[in-house]
């Protein structure tokens, strides 16, 4: 199993914006394209001592790599875009692959 991690930290002036957003709009999308089994929203509880506004790990399941791969394909450049046009300049983002061993 296959879990594709998006890190968020978002600027804290539209964080309820954001997180509404995210839990109406955007994560629907993406487990609407099908590819994804599960998903799971995370706050971070820990900070480093410079760090501004909120971080979040969201995180979606899929079977395998070729369903992830399609996803990558077929719906992350439009979704990630969405994301990027609302709120640009008010999120830093980075993305991790993990294995269920």
């Amino acid at each position: 199993m296959i879990i594709y991690n998006v890190t968020v930290n978002i600027e804290s002036d539209i964080h309820d914006d954001w997180l509404r957003w995210m839990k109406e709009t955007h994560i629907p999308d993406v487990m609407n394209t099908g590819k994804f089994t599960d998903y799971k929203i995370c706050k971070v509880l820990s900070k480093q001592e410079d760090e501004a506004g909120v971080t979040y790990a969201i995180q979606y399941t899929c079977k395998n790599m070729e369903e992830y791969e399609k996803y990558q394909k077929e719906d992350a450049p439009r979704l990630q875009e969405e994301h990027n046009k609302r709120y640009k300049n008010k999120f830093v983002a980075f993305r991790t692959l993990l294995e269920l061993v």
